[in-house]
C-alpha cells in the first residue's frame, strides 16, 4: 500500500506542476522541458506498472470472494437438501438415519458461515482497493494530458525559438545593410557622374566660344576686306 501511495503522490504533484512558472525560471527552457518529458514518461511507466499491479491484486480478491459467495451458496443448497431429507426421514420414523443428515445440515451451515465470513472480511480490501485504481487511473489521465501539453509546450517554444532567430539574422543582415549604406555611395557615384557632365558641358560650352570667336574674327577681316576694295574703288574714280 506504501508503494500506491508513493505513486498517487507522485502523480498529484507532477499533475499539479506548474510549466509555466517553472518556464520563467528556468535558464533554458527547451532543455528543461525535454528533461521533464523525459520524466513525465518515465513517471507514468511506473504508474502504469503500480496500476496494472493494483488491479490484477483487485481481481484475484474478486475471485476469491466471488468463490467464497459461490461456496456460501452451495452450502446454503446442501443444508437446505439435507435438512429436508432428515424431515422425510423422521417422517417415516428413521429417527437415527434423520438425525444424521440434520448433523450434516449442521455441518453444511458451519462452512455456510464461514464462507460469509470470507466475503465479509474481503469487501473493505476490495473497497479500497478499488478506490485506489480509481485515483490511480484519474491520476494517470491528468498525468498524460500533462504531457500532452508539455510536448504543446515545448513544440510551441521551439517553433517560437527557431522563428526569433531567423528574426533575428534578418535584422542583422538590415544592420549590416544600414552600417554600409549603400545610398551614399550612390550619391557619391551620382555626384561623380554630375561633375564629369559639368566638364563635357564646360568643355562644350568653351569649344563653342572659341569657335564664335574664331567666326568674330573671320567677320572683322571679312570687314577690313570691304573696306580696302572700297578704299581701291575710291582711288580708280579718283584717278579717272
Amino acid at each position: 500500500m506504501a508503494q500506491k501511495q508513493t505513486v498517487l503522490g507522485r502523480i498529484a504533484q507532477l499533475a499539479r506542476a506548474n510549466i509555466h512558472a517553472m518556464l520563467d525560471a528556468a535558464e533554458d527552457p527547451e532543455k528543461m522541458l525535454d528533461q521533464m518529458i523525459r520524466d513525465y514518461r518515465s513517471s507514468i511507466s511506473e504508474a502504469e506498472e503500480a496500476i496494472a499491479q493494483t488491479i490484477g491484486n483487485l481481481r484475484l480478491a474478486e475471485q476469491d470472494r466471488d468463490e467464497d459467495q459461490r461456496a456460501a451458496k452451495e452450502w446454503e443448497g446442501k443444508a437446505l437438501a439435507a435438512s429436508r431429507k432428515a424431515d422425510e426421514l423422521r417422517a417415516q420414523g428413521q429417527t437415527a438415519e434423520a438425525d444424521r443428515f440434520d448433523g450434516l445440515a449442521r455441518i453444511a451451515i458451519e462452512r455456510q458461515l464461514s464462507a460469509e465470513a470470507e466475503v465479509r472480511a474481503a469487501e473493505p480490501t476490495i473497497t479500497a482497493q478499488t478506490e485506489v485504481v480509481d485515483k490511480l487511473k484519474t491520476g494517470l489521465q491528468q498525468m498524460k494530458a500533462k504531457l500532452d501539453e508539455l510536448q504543446r509546450t515545448r513544440d510551441q517554444l521551439v517553433a517560437r525559438q527557431k522563428s526569433a532567430a531567423a528574426q533575428a539574422q534578418v535584422h542583422e543582415a538590415v544592420s549590416s545593410i544600414d552600417l554600409l549604406d549603400p545610398t551614399s555611395e550612390i550619391s557619391r557615384f551620382e555626384e561623380k557622374v554630375r561633375r564629369e557632365e559639368a566638364m563635357v558641358a564646360g568643355r562644350a560650352e568653351l569649344a563653342s566660344s572659341s569657335l564664335e570667336s574664331q567666326f568674330e574674327e573671320l567677320k572683322d577681316h571679312s570687314r577690313d576686306a570691304e573696306v580696302e576694295a572700297r578704299l581701291a574703288e575710291l582711288k580708280a574714280r579718283s584717278g579717272s
